[in-house]
């Protein structure tokens, strides 16, 4: 018997988050907490494992509002900064594990990852309290093992960039895609929930809208989805969530789902 995943939604929100800073925008605005989102990221549990995917700059107080103490590994989409700027955070886990914590990426997001982040991976007079990585490449063609569950990894454009989606069992987390090809959503096809951004309303370069989740969501065809990556400019939660099918809902911040 498969041994449930929860899910929680540690960020719901795009790169600015919502609010964004300076903002005079309803949405940024509004009194209801499911309009205010941090950067994107969720927190997979079973058993006595817990994984995380993306570790942007709200990681933190991700960490901290879920009450986390203990963390066995982070998978990456891809290297922009609002999935991977909190990387320094890691440490209270390496003190806390008394080792490196894992990390499961493509080769590129590493190779920038050692750009950003030098100290972290300085193999000479590295200091002592600098966090401490373990590196596991993963590509498209990756299905390896976390936590007794299979991973399969998944691979889409975000614009032009190569993003990385995993599914693990019957969960599939896939975030900043405005394109993927007909093999991977064979990949994506018998999942019972789908996590897949949306962005807004209005179409834009690198993501996929909200016409565009909605129609990839009638392709792959699991029985619950849940939008997330959505910027203040898709509208009030309240509001949108009405305008969307029986089983297709908007993440928010906090939102815990069993798979």
């Amino acid at each position: 018997m498969k041994t449930p995943i929860k899910v929680t939604f540690l960020g719901t929100g795009t790169s600015q988050g919502i609010p964004v800073i300076g903002s005079q925008h309803p949405v940024c605005l509004s009194t209801d907490p499911r309009d205010n989102r941090l950067r994107v990221s969720v927190l997979m549990s079973w058993d006595n494992f817990n994984y995380v995917i993306d570790c942007g700059p709200d990681f933190r107080q991700q960490m901290l509002r879920e009450n986390v103490t203990n963390l066995d590994g982070i998978l990456f989409t891809h290297e922009h900064s609002d999935h991977t700027a909190g990387i320094d955070d890691i440490r209270p886990f390496n003190f806390a594990r008394g080792g490196n914590m894992p990390f499961y990426a493509h080769n590129r997001v590493f190779i920038a990852l050692h750009q950003r982040f030098a100290y972290a991976f300085a193999t000479e007079n590295k200091y002592p309290g600098a966090p401490g990585i373990d590196e596991h490449l993963v590509d498209r063609d990756s299905v390896f093992t976390l936590g007794n569950k299979k991973i399969v990894a998944i691979e889409a454009y975000h614009d032009t960039l190569p993003v990385l989606g995993f599914r693990v069992e019957d969960f599939t987390y896939l975030t900043d895609v405005k394109t993927i090809e007909e093999n991977e959503i064979e990949k994506v096809k018998g999942s019972k929930v789908l996590v897949i951004n949306a962005l807004r309303k209005k179409p834009h370069y690198s993501h996929f809208n909200l016409e565009e989740a909605l129609a990839f969501v009638q392709k792959v065809n699991p029985e619950r989805a849940y939008f997330t990556h959505i910027s203040h400019n898709m509208g009030f939660h309240a509001e949108v969530e009405k305008q969307l099918p029986p089983n297709v809902f908007l993440a928010y911040d906090t939102l815990t789902i069993t798979v």
